[in-house]
């Protein structure tokens, strides 16, 4: 398969040590060569693969330096796309990395589209779609776990597991075939219901484990959209700074102070939190306050986990019993702050009202009751399951529903089966499941997928 070249900038655009021209395709060292000056003569299409040459860049108009540049030349097959590349590594700025761009591009490169390296590795062999979506989730991982878990994938260990059963269905179904063209060979196993029945009970079984880590991966690539809620001035700022370990809300004894949602990222024990500090929920005569409200309670049915915050030093109220109401059947941890202060709120009631939920005593003031905290948050979600590393974990929503769809045609399988369904009738579910399997992978999946897959990665990669 033959492309153009492209090229793009690798790096995060702003100041840094350095920054990384990127150009892959048949042309990449022609187009280097017309721009790069060695101390030694020598051109980069001359030089040995997978190494790396200091010189100049230089506008072949005018021979004016533009940059003093270190280039990396890897050629292909042996490289991320499997075709030519280069890749200039500049001093980070703005102006110069922009410059060696733009020349690139007047010498006949184009400039690539979101994720088009990437889409270039899948589109020739070097890595399958799931792999290719892995990238991505590996550059926006957000804890340890996280990025291992996209480290599994990208080194093929869902879509080793993927190919498997495809394998086991394709097998199934070759032995159907014989057998309906060819039944006059006694040598030919005959497919029975029972065969065929086992072989779904095993792919179904696979499936389904995939699917129970599935919540637990998609937690780790997605995030746990969090939402704390409280009355005004029970420590919900409080506890966002605690959670995240530095003063991101402002904190004061005025009701109201935190009037807008504040939302910031943070890594609890490994679980990622979309953490959201809102405003406190009251009925209000302040415009802005009323707002920060409606935005509050807005957030809150969207979220996977609830934080509702008791203040221990106050009486409990029947804004604080309608919280626990909003939130009923949510996941929630209860959290009691402020202990260091007299007691005044009804524990007994706290406790009826937090039955079905995990209840959190802590003083954000003395920085008391953070680490139960944390752990709660931790066992709510994971349960110590998280920690074994021979698991395949399922993280992404695509994979996660083509699995659901693999797995429901198996289940009608295993029930046409039941019916004594003709085997050639009962293939067509198998056959279906094959597909869906195979579009995880990318070996059946349409054109416009792919590019809308890819257009979600960052310029360069």
């Amino acid at each position: 398969m033959e492309f153009d070249t492209i090229s793009a900038i690798s790096t995060p655009m702003g100041e840094g040590a350095i920054a990384i021209v990127r150009l892959s395709g048949d042309d990449s060292l022609a187009i280097a060569d017309r721009l790069y000056r060695s101390r030694d003569g020598r051109k980069l299409s001359d030089v040995a693969s997978h190494t790396i040459h200091y010189g100049n860049i230089v506008d072949p108009k005018t021979d004016d330096v533009v940059e003093e540049v270190m280039v990396s030349v890897m050629k292909a097959p042996r490289t991320f796309t499997r075709e030519n590349v280069v890749e200039i590594n500049c001093h980070g700025g703005f102006v110069t990395v922009n410059k060696v761009l733009q020349l690139t591009l007047r010498e006949g490169a184009r400039l690539a589209e979101p994720g088009e390296f990437t889409k270039r590795a899948f589109l020739n062999g070097r890595i399958d779609l799931s792999q290719a979506e892995a990238v991505m989730d590996l550059i926006r991982a957000k804890t340890d776990r996280a990025m291992n878990v996209a480290i599994g994938q990208m080194e093929g260990r869902l879509s080793n597991q993927i190919r498997t059963l495809r394998q086991s269905i394709l097998e199934t179904l070759a032995q159907v075939e014989v057998n309906i063209d060819y039944p006059e060979y006694d040598d030919v196993e005959e497919m029975t219901h029972q065969l065929f029945k086992e072989r779904a009970d095993y792919v179904g079984g696979e499936l389904d484990k995939l699917l129970r880590t599935s919540q637990q991966g998609k937690i780790l690539r997605d995030g746990l959209s969090t939402v704390i809620v409280g009355r005004p001035n029970v420590g919900k700022s409080s506890l966002l700074n605690a959670l995240v370990h530095e003063n991101k809300a402002i904190v004061t004894d005025i009701p109201g102070t935190t009037r807008d949602v504040i939302e910031e990222y943070v890594n609890v024990r490994g679980v990622p939190l979309r953490l959201v500090d809102t405003a406190g929920i009251r009925e209000t005569e302040d415009i802005v306050e009323r707002i920060g409200v409606e935005r509050s309670r807005e957030y809150l049915k969207k979220a996977d986990l609830i934080l509702l915050v008791l203040n221990y030093s106050d009486d409990l109220t029947e804004e604080d019993e309608g919280l626990f109401e909003a939130v009923k059947g949510m996941d929630v941890i209860v959290i009691v702050n402020k202990t260091d202060l007299d007691p005044k709120i009804d524990m007994e009631r706290v406790k009826e009202l937090s039955a079905n939920h995990q209840l959190v005593t802590t003083s954000l003031l003395k920085e008391e009751g953070i680490d139960e905290l944390e752990q709660a948050i931790a066992d709510l979600f994971f349960e110590g399951e998280l920690e074994a590393q021979d698991l395949t974990y399922v993280s992404n929503s695509r994979h996660i529903a083509l699995i659901e769809q693999a797995l429901h045609h198996i289940e009608e399988v295993k029930e046409a089966i039941e019916l004594n369904t003709p085997v050639d009738l009962i293939q067509i579910d198998f056959t279906r499941a094959w597909e869906l399997l195979g579009e995880i992978i990318g070996d059946a999946v349409h054109e416009s997928l792919i590019d809308q897959l890819f257009s979600q990665f960052c310029l360069g990669k």
